[in-house]
């Protein structure tokens, strides 16, 4: 947010202003890598307005005083509540705020000043499990919506290691499993969607996974992004290994001109 001289700032901006001026959703959905349910359960914030969550400890002071503008859709919240209840999948409403795996990336995507999101988001949470396959069962479960006019964003990371950041500060290049799992991560992501899941859940069984990824939550959510995109493929847009984390970028299908 404040490293806006950051390659990945400038990114996040880009796809903020192709969701405002090109895709123009009547509202988000988002599933984040900072909220789950149960093993069995998913949760999903029907309130239209609470104050953020600021999950993380240690940071600066002014960190737990940051605002973005945001609304929900008790409507909306109902309709994915119908979806996944239509998919056999058990679901309750909460109230919350948004977690900063939400609003910190969409203070970078949606700057309040700049490019206001200006439409309602609904955050969904993943389960509380490893299984990618449970995940992607959830992603296609709200399929329908990308057809109502509501974007699907899932926010997490291509790879996550918070407890190599010091010993990876010291080195000149990214760590090793940060390029290997990024790259590994693309190949399965762009597989063509009748393989795609198979492929996407062979991740979690590499080597370097556990390395990539200490815990699975920051790479789930692609896997609900992947179910949800049906028939469309997978492409990277950009990638960035840096340390002992990856910045990469995915849509799936393709934006009208």
């Amino acid at each position: 947010m404040e490293q806006t001289t950051h390659p990945a700032y400038a990114h996040l901006q880009s796809i903020g202003l192709e969701v405002t001026q090109k895709v123009r959703p009547k509202a988000i959905v988002v599933f984040s890598a900072h909220w789950q349910g149960s093993a069995n359960t998913i949760e999903v914030n029907t309130a239209e307005s609470r104050d953020l969550i600021y999950d993380f400890y240690g940071f600066p002071a002014h960190y737990y005083d940051m605002k973005f503008p945001n609304t929900g859709s008790p409507e909306l919240a109902d309709r994915v509540l119908e979806l996944l209840g239509q998919a056999g999948i058990k679901a309750e409403g909460v109230r919350r705020g948004l977690d900063h795996s939400v609003w910190a990336s969409f203070m970078c995507a949606f700057n309040p000043e700049k490019n206001p999101l200006s439409v309602p988001i609904v955050q969904v949470s993943l389960f509380d499990s490893d299984d990618p396959h449970q995940h992607y069962r959830l992603g296609e479960a709200v399929s329908a919506l990308r057809d109502e006019g509501v974007q699907i964003i899932v926010s997490g990371m291509a790879v996550h290691n918070l407890r190599d950041m010091w010993k990876a500060s010291m080195q000149p290049g990214p760590m090793p499993y940060a390029k290997s799992f990024d790259e590994a991560l693309k190949n399965a992501v762009e597989q063509n969607p009748e393989v795609r899941e198979d492929a996407m859940a062979t991740l979690l069984k590499r080597s370097d996974a556990r390395r990539a990824h200490p815990s699975f939550e920051h790479l789930l959510p692609i896997h609900v992004g992947a179910g949800a995109a049906g028939e469309d493929v997978g492409r990277q847009i950009w990638t960035m290994p840096e340390g002992s984390m990856s910045w990469a970028l995915y849509r799936f299908g393709e934006v009208a001109a």
